[in-house]
């Protein structure tokens, strides 16, 4: 007797080629997932999980063993980086890296001046700069931590901190506010790619830093959901 296929159901007639290729515009952009074995998240001493992905290259996401939790990739960093710099400077200062070429960087003289006068303070957070004539520093070494750099951003905004900051205050005594400018331009940026490692260690460090659920600014570092949490959403309990 011949066999006769059941009827398809309704809904579920395409095949399922045709219903994959309609998730892929999720890909790119705008939400990624890493290629790798997964890891079972069990182990106690991993409260912020194994990253599973990253979404629109700003957001970290990852599984925990009774939820998920989505990082802040930038604040998270920014708050990192500062806490990092803060014990450097309780240590014996923040080490130095030379730049390859010396970047000028063009300011009005008052902010000139404001930066130079501070010079020898800033050398102890990892700047040596020195003037470059009328209204113009050079800076010749920046702090070791940092990857690529944004010298000449991170100067002005150092000179508007230094505008607002009462002449008679060391800056260790305004270490927040300095620290946390020079942390901002120093921190992975939103809109940058991590891999799979990138976000791990990303993870690894939050869960070893004190105060790293909470950004320079105030603002969370990351949010957790509950997998109970997540179940009622979808009606499951």
């Amino acid at each position: 007797m011949a066999h006769v296929a059941p009827p398809s159901r309704p809904g579920f007639a395409e095949d399922v080629a045709d219903w994959q290729g309609a998730f892929t515009g999720l890909g790119g952009h705008a939400a990624r997932v890493e290629d790798a074995p997964l890891e079972v998240v069990d182990a106690p001493e991993m409260p912020l999980g194994v990253a599973r992905g990253q979404l629109h290259e700003t957001y970290v996401i990852a599984q925990t063993a009774d939820g998920i939790v989505i990082v802040d990739q930038h604040a998270a960093h920014e708050r990192l980086v500062y806490e990092r710099m803060k014990k450097a400077m309780a240590a014996k200062g923040v080490a130095r890296q030379m730049l390859l070429i010396p970047e000028v960087v063009d300011l009005d003289e008052a902010e000139a001046e404001r930066i130079v006068a501070r010079a020898a303070e800033l050398a102890e957070l990892g700047f040596v700069l020195e003037s470059f004539g009328p209204g113009a520093i050079v800076v010749r070494e920046v702090p070791a931590l940092f990857g690529k750099l944004d010298v000449a951003g991170l100067v002005r905004d150092l000179a508007d901190d230094l505008a607002e900051l009462d002449e008679a205050l060391s800056l260790k005594e305004r270490l927040e506010e300095v620290c946390g400018t020079i942390a901002c331009h120093g921190s992975v940026r939103a809109g940058r790619r991590l891999t799979a490692e990138e976000m791990n260690a990303l993870l690894r460090e939050m869960e070893a830093t004190p105060h790293s659920g909470q950004c320079n600014h105030g603002r969370p570092t990351y949010v957790e959901l509950k997998l109970s949490d997540i179940e009622r959403l979808f009606g499951r309990r």
